[in-house]
């Protein structure tokens, strides 16, 4: 529909203010072709253009994302589950746990405070399967598969396998943090 667009434009701008005798109407539609083919040229060479600068700076915000889920999972396991997931979540972040929705950082705060005793003795490992990002690079989304074990208090280990899905936002610094996990 753009090109189409554009098209008609172009041909405005070609035809306009120009009149057309008998005898010229052939060579000026031949001339009129012309400059039709070179537009187009021009157009697939700038459409062409935006879509790998698109393609590349998707391909940089994908691994952006990547190396920052991978830093937020290394986290987790190196200095706990509680801190890991503070320093990574948005302000405006939201936790979907068990049915219900946590909305807020301080909201996420309180409710990983009220489980220390339940995340201390825990271990949460993940690697997303599938990453991608929004053209305009502001949001983007992982998934994949997530081991969290935990031991009781016999010692005795507990291991909880699922999918994971998180919704990452660029923030005004440039690091990506997560809206929804």
């Amino acid at each position: 529909m753009k090109r189409l667009h554009f098209y008609s434009i172009a041909l405005l701008f070609l035809t306009s203010n120009q009149s057309f005798s008998q005898n010229e109407t052939q060579t000026d539609s031949v001339s009129l072709r012309d400059n039709l083919i070179k537009i187009n040229t021009l157009s697939d060479t700038l459409n062409n253009d935006k879509l790998s600068f698109l393609k590349n700076d998707q391909k940089k915000w994908i691994k952006e994302i990547s190396d920052t889920e991978l830093e937020f999972s290394m986290m987790a396991s190196k200095e706990g589950i509680t801190k890991a997931f503070l320093a990574y979540a948005a302000d405006e972040a939201v936790l979907m746990r068990n049915n219900s929705l946590i909305i807020g950082i301080k909201a996420i705060e309180e409710n990983l405070n009220n489980q220390s005793s339940i995340t201390e003795n825990a271990t949460l490992t993940w690697k997303p399967d599938f990453v991608d990002v929004s053209s305009s690079g502001d949001l983007g989304y992982t998934y994949g598969k997530y081991t969290y074990t935990t031991k009781d208090s016999l010692g005795n280990l507990k291991v909880n396998k699922g999918i994971f899905h998180t919704v990452w936002k660029r923030q005004a610094d440039g690091k990506w943090k997560f809206v929804w996990d």
